[in-house]
């Protein structure tokens, strides 16, 4: 049996606020998406592109909550036509309730519920599992390593998980927060209370409060009491930074393949100075990652898809596999290739930073042709092909200039076709 340490407590606070708060009515007009476990990226980062989903495919949403994950991978999955299905974990029956509403209101009938501690999944809902999904739930574990050991031990040897934890600097204030209430001893208050009584001190923070100041956080301004009750009022709730994630990924035998999106760990987009610069080029990926979570400032979670580590470095889809097709998420090819060549540039935001990247006609020309089914040797020839202008050599340099930019923004991913 799982250890019991604080689940009663957690099991309280999500049968009271189920989280995040979703009305399954809405499911009618949207899906919700988002990282980890969109399924072009986790192919990407943990298959190199090229997972097959027309054959069997199994996931496990550990710690599911009011089911955004396991909807997500669900219904893209009925979409690819495969038999893939996907396991839903979770403690709290209130948030199961809604889950499964948002599954029937879909009509997905790929989703298997079940309810109990992710400690307790080889008995629950044995592996082995070709996916994972555990996210922001390692964090709220009185043991995130025992949590995390018992995801791997149900995990495929030739699998991986995508995960969120927090990250320290992004919640600058959130920890404040919830020392001061700490203080005032409300474990004897029922939630409803709590959070009343926590909307009393939010009333009361002077201009300077950290968390007043935090323009990046604002669950407790916008996601209502089960929001305020999840920042502010969680029994259970700690922080990664970059190297400690890395150092508590590599104790369980795993690995990060990647941080989700690419470019916001990525120093050389903040730093213009070519000696400081130059630096970078000494440290290793993850020395990288973390100098740019202490540069920036702005990084709330860590979303990373994770391997073990026996697998090698092999889980990654690159340029370099030719034969792998590229996808856009969100964008359409010919609309995106017209909006940028007006534009002459693609803008976008990350963490509370705004990026803008030069876009060529050349790089709109490849981005037209980007339609998840013609591989990137396909694209390259055939505007060779096309253009008399473009020999196969600078459309591959096109290529890969452009893909670099789409794919650090999380916009374009490869696949096998």
């Amino acid at each position: 049996m799982a250890d019991t340490d604080g689940v009663e407590t957690l099991n309280q606070q999500y049968e009271t606020y189920p989280y995040p708060p979703r009305d399954p009515a809405d499911e009618a007009n949207r899906l919700v998406t988002g990282s980890p476990s969109q399924l072009a990226e986790l192919n990407h980062y943990v298959f190199a592109g090229r997972r097959d989903f027309s054959k069997p495919f199994r996931a496990l949403v550990a710690g599911g909550g009011t089911g955004d994950a396991a909807i997500m991978l669900a219904q893209q999955l009925a979409d690819t036509g495969g038999p893939g299905n996907v396991v839903y974990l979770d403690l709290s029956s209130a948030s199961r309730a809604i889950a499964e509403a948002r599954a029937e209101a879909r009509g997905l009938s790929n989703i298997s519920f079940y309810s109990g501690s992710l400690l307790d999944i080889s008995s629950i809902a044995p592996g082995p599992y070709d996916y994972i999904d555990c996210c922001g739930v390692l964090h709220h574990l009185s043991n995130p390593s025992a949590g995390l050991k018992s995801l791997c031990d149900v995990l495929s040897d030739d699998g991986g998980m995508g995960v969120m934890v927090y990250a320290p600097l992004g919640r600058n204030g959130v920890y404040h927060v919830q020392e001061m209430l700490r203080s005032f001893d409300l474990s004897d208050s029922n939630p409803v209370d709590q959070v009343a009584f926590a909307r009393k001190l939010l009333e009361n923070l002077p201009s300077t409060n950290w968390l007043k100041r935090n323009s990046l956080v604002g669950d407790h301004l916008n996601e209502g009491d089960a929001g305020l009750y999840d920042l502010l009022l969680h029994s259970q709730d700690r922080a990664y930074s970059v190297s400690e994630l890395n150092t508590f990924i590599g104790e369980a035998d795993m690995r990060i393949t990647t941080f989700i999106a690419p470019f916001a760990y990525d120093p050389s987009h903040h730093v213009e100075d070519e000696e400081l610069a130059s630096k970078f080029e000494t440290m290793s990926w993850i020395e990288r990652c973390a100098f740019t979570e202490l540069l920036t400032g702005s990084l709330k979670t860590h979303i990373a898809y994770l391997v073990k580590s026996k697998r090698g470095d092999k889980s990654v889809a690159t340029v370099d596999d030719t034969d792998l097709a590229p996808i856009l998420v969100g964008l359409e090819p010919k609309s995106a290739a017209n909006a940028l060549r007006d534009k002459g540039q693609l803008n976008a935001e990350l963490e509370g930073l705004r990026y803008s990247f030069p876009i060529t006609h050349d790089e709109c020309a490849v981005l037209e042709l980007f339609d998840g089914h013609r591989t990137q040797k396909d694209i390259c020839a055939a505007l060779s092909v096309l253009r008399t202008d473009f020999s196969e050599k600078s459309a591959t340099q096109s290529f890969r200039k452009l893909f670099k930019v789409l794919n650090g923004l999380n916009l374009s991913f490869l696949r096998k076709p």
